[in-house]
């Protein structure tokens, strides 16, 4: 099989079509999980289907300051790497291809949800983003688009854009990709220095120990709901003398209540420890929101949220996420 190459909208609209097609948007700088979005999406399209990968460094979604001009290009690897994946066809445009005459007057607003979080660090960030994304649909015309699950306010604010404007598309996120330490793939992970990068490791850290507090608090819930545990029990024990017993009891009969604060707070400490190492890691958020706005949960909250964090280590700022259940008994 051989990938192949085009820039224009127009090649791109005289492409024979078969079957389903799938497209994989990026930035470039292909790394395993932009790989991983290639083969689901190639998993999904089947061998009669076509899978378009697009190459594109978006200037709207950069602010000032921001590294669009040290943002790698490494258009023959990714050409590779897309074609190792299973891609048939590579849509890498220049600028001027995607907003002829400079840039758009008219973009798409992210609204509410796009000033949160990214969007509250980057303004005008998601703004850029959903522009390019819905041009790229209209250029592409997948039957579905396949994104990653770490950046997962950007997939949320597509699947709102989608279900807002009709746009006849399926949006499918893919789990994040983690290399063998933990932390999550990305591209700007080579500007990490070797101090830098073990500090970095943090991050995904913080996100595994609030997952870690809450599945044993929801573990320790699911004693009491089967013991009938309660604080008064605990109180009991005590004034008998069962110390252990006591403690034990008053923990399983409060397990249940403030489970997302004891989340951030378990996150929170391995973040604190990390803003003391050598190189250390400066803090942007730490969220625990619902995915559907990305508005921080309640204490009674129950369903799926996201904990979410972001933080800048020597110059390279970082970002990376996990889905939580609340409400599920271990």
């Amino acid at each position: 099989m051989t990938t192949k190459l085009i820039g224009t909208g127009e090649e791109l609209h005289t492409l024979p079509r078969h079957g389903r097609r799938a497209v994989v948007m990026t930035m470039g700088a292909l790394h395993e999980g932009h790989a991983t979005l290639v083969r689901a999406a190639r998993e999904h399209a089947g061998p009669d289907g076509q899978v378009v990968v697009t190459v594109f460094v978006n200037p709207l979604q950069f602010g000032a300051g921001e590294d669009l001009d040290r943002y790698p290009r490494t258009l023959d690897a990714d050409l590779r790497i897309a074609e190792d994946a299973g891609a048939d066809v590579v849509f890498a445009p220049a600028v001027d291809e995607v907003y002829p005459g400079g840039h758009p007057q008219v973009r798409i607003s992210a609204g509410p949800m796009g000033t949160l979080l990214e969007g509250a660090t980057r303004p005008g960030h998601f703004d850029g983003m959903l522009t390019v994304v819905a041009k790229l649909l209209h250029l592409t015309r997948p039957d579905t688009a396949f994104f990653g699950q770490k950046d997962a306010q950007q997939l949320a604010l597509i699947r709102c854009m989608v279900t807002d404007l009709n746009f006849p598309v399926g949006i499918v996120g893919v789990p994040t990709v983690r290399e063998s330490d933990g932390l999550a793939l990305s591209s700007r992970n080579r500007y990490l220095s070797a101090p830098e990068r073990r500090t970095a490791l943090a991050l995904s850290r913080a996100l595994f120990a609030g997952r870690d507090r809450l599945a044993a608090q929801a573990a320790l819930a699911a004693r009491a709901e089967a013991t009938g545990s309660t604080e008064a029990r605990a109180t009991a024990l005590a004034k008998l003398g069962e110390a252990r017993a006591s403690a034990d009891a008053h923990a399983v009969s409060v397990a249940g209540a403030g489970l997302p604060d004891a989340v951030r707070a378990a996150a929170r400490g391995v973040l604190d420890d990390a803003a003391r190492a050598e190189e250390p890691l400066v803090l942007d958020y730490l969220a625990l929101v619902d995915p559907a706005d990305f508005t921080e949960i309640p204490a009674d909250f129950t369903g799926e949220a996201v904990l979410a964090v972001a933080a800048k280590v020597g110059t390279t700022r970082l970002i990376d996420n996990i889905p939580l259940e609340f409400g599920a008994h271990a």
